[in-house]
């Protein structure tokens, strides 16, 4: 039967436990999503030599999950404002499993990318319906808070997760279960969904479903993100580069003036347009990119530095979820008192000293006294950022545009985190070369060139966390009340139990 009571009222009808049930359910389709864009990082070189892949096409085993999900994230949140949250979420986990599943036991190259390919575009569908499913299901302030710190924490730690999980799987299984690992994962969560994940009442549609601006933001996203891709590899002056730059650049313009005319738009320009959303999606583009910086040149530093194993490599990334559980517990606590300008402005802090102080990094050095304080450093930074972040981004969103909300805030961090991969490892490598050329005489030269190239990544990477500063200072104007009435006027969901 059918309830037309708010989103508050509903899960309340089957408890507080229900709601952290389908939260648990949510945060395990989210942690699948956000460490599959790192959990084949391992174990690239096996695939690569099983299924005898290029040196010049292996980045397509990263490349077509990002590519993929990142530019169809709007469309995948705009279905699941129309067509249900919960039914998109379902349909996402039994699409991600499937293709986890093709992607896993591919026999060449091209099973393998069009698997990860169809895993982008799976978890276009799964990662704005369980962002706004989280929205719509928690609107009491505290409890809300809570619930964003969670998931926040899960999106921030899944990439180190991801690495963790990866170097074990590869070491003691193989790589083909980094990918299919995500099958009996996807499954568990479909069925914990349709146990504990309440209907929702699909938004309702006046019109179509805005097919041009769909197209249009769709493959300028796609262009955007994979010009920063072959950046890394053409570098930025190349035609190839500043062609598909060009050509995602003029796709979004012509998405702007798509959506100014639309009658039902894809993405109601109101959503970006207030200044804490803006602000808070701002913040999500500068994020990714410092965060990279930790991630991409801190695996080099582990195995090809310190000459660690996959697993011992994805060990010493233990301590960054680690400090985001922590942190992102505090910020819960503290967002209804104090609002998200000032946690989020500590945040960004503690994220640019961490950085800089894995910048010192020198030949010789070990993990314990130069690694391991830097990376305790940013975890505990990026906990207040990415929950601040996500609440200020989805508060105040009218029920029709939770969806899109969500998909906008994703899109968002797959920009930053392509950008951030592209730009940094552009700079270390033409960094490494004039090292070398500079010190010819230099004994272990290879070495040291290698871990000066990390360190101006990180000096690059603590600089966008200090452009994060400003923004947060101007633009998150939220204050703890405001916060407070959009957890209870916020998103009004007629659900159905």
């Amino acid at each position: 039967m059918t309830d037309t009571a708010s989103a508050a009222d509903a899960p309340g009808k089957r408890g507080s436990s229900a709601r952290w049930l389908a939260l648990a359910v949510i945060a395990l389709a989210q942690l699948m999503v956000v460490l599959d864009a790192t959990i084949v990082t391992i174990a690239l070189p096996f695939a690569q030599r099983d299924l005898e892949i290029s040196q010049g096409n292996t980045q397509w085993v990263m490349t077509a999950y990002t590519l993929i999900f990142g530019g169809l994230l709007l469309l995948g949140g705009r279905m699941a404002d129309y067509l249900g949250r919960r039914n998109i979420f379902i349909a996402g986990l039994i699409g991600f499993a499937a293709a986890s599943a093709l992607a896993g036991l591919a026999q060449n190259g091209a099973q393998l990318f069009v698997g990860r390919g169809l895993q982008g575009a799976f978890a276009a569908l799964l990662a704005p319906a369980a962002l706004s499913l989280v929205s719509v299901t928690f609107t009491e302030a505290k409890e809300r808070a809570t619930a964003f710190s969670i998931f926040a924490g899960i999106s921030a730690a899944g990439a180190a997760i991801g690495l963790l999980a990866g170097g074990a799987l590869t070491e003691y299984a193989s790589w083909r279960w980094t990918l299919l690992v995500n099958a009996p994962i996807a499954i568990i969560a479909l069925i914990g969904a349709l146990t504990f994940v309440l209907k929702d009442v699909p938004a309702p549609r006046t019109g179509g479903y805005d097919v041009p601006g769909a197209v249009s933001v769709t493959f300028g996203l796609v262009a955007i993100v994979y010009g920063f891709s072959r950046a890394a590899e053409d570098g930025w002056t190349a035609g190839s580069t500043l062609g598909l730059l060009a050509v995602g650049v003029v796709l979004l313009a012509v998405f702007v003036g798509v959506e100014r005319r639309s009658t039902n738009p894809l993405l109601p320009l109101r959503i970006p347009g207030e200044i804490n959303r803006g602000g808070a999606l701002i913040v999500a583009l500068l994020v990714p990119i410092a965060m990279f910086a930790m991630f991409l040149f801190l695996s080099f530093y582990f195995q090809n530095t310190l000459g660690y194993t996959p697993l011992k490599a994805g060990v010493a990334f233990l301590p960054f979820p680690i400090g985001i559980a922590i942190s992102a517990g505090i910020t819960s606590t503290l967002l209804p008192k104090l609002g998200p300008r000032p946690l989020m402005l500590a945040g960004a802090v503690l994220g640019t000293i961490g950085l800089l102080w894995l910048a010192q990094l020198g030949f010789g050095d070990g993990y314990a006294f130069s690694v391991l304080p830097a990376q305790s450093l940013i975890a505990l930074g990026m906990g207040p950022l990415f929950v601040g972040m996500q609440a200020v981004a989805l508060h105040q969103v009218d029920e029709q545009d939770s969806g899109v909300a969500s998909a906008l805030l994703n899109a968002a961090q797959q920009v930053g985190g392509a950008v951030g991969t592209a730009l940094l490892t552009t700079i270390s490598v033409q960094v490494a070369k004039d090292y070398v050329i500079d010190n010819p005489t230099v004994s272990d030269l290879a070495a040291r060139a290698s871990i000066h190239s990390y360190d101006v990544a990180f000096y690059v990477g603590a600089g966008f966390f200090l452009a994060a500063i400003p923004v947060i200072a101007l633009m998150i104007r939220d204050k703890p009340e405001n916060l407070i009435e959009g957890a209870e006027d916020d998103v009004k969901v007629p659900m159905a139990v």
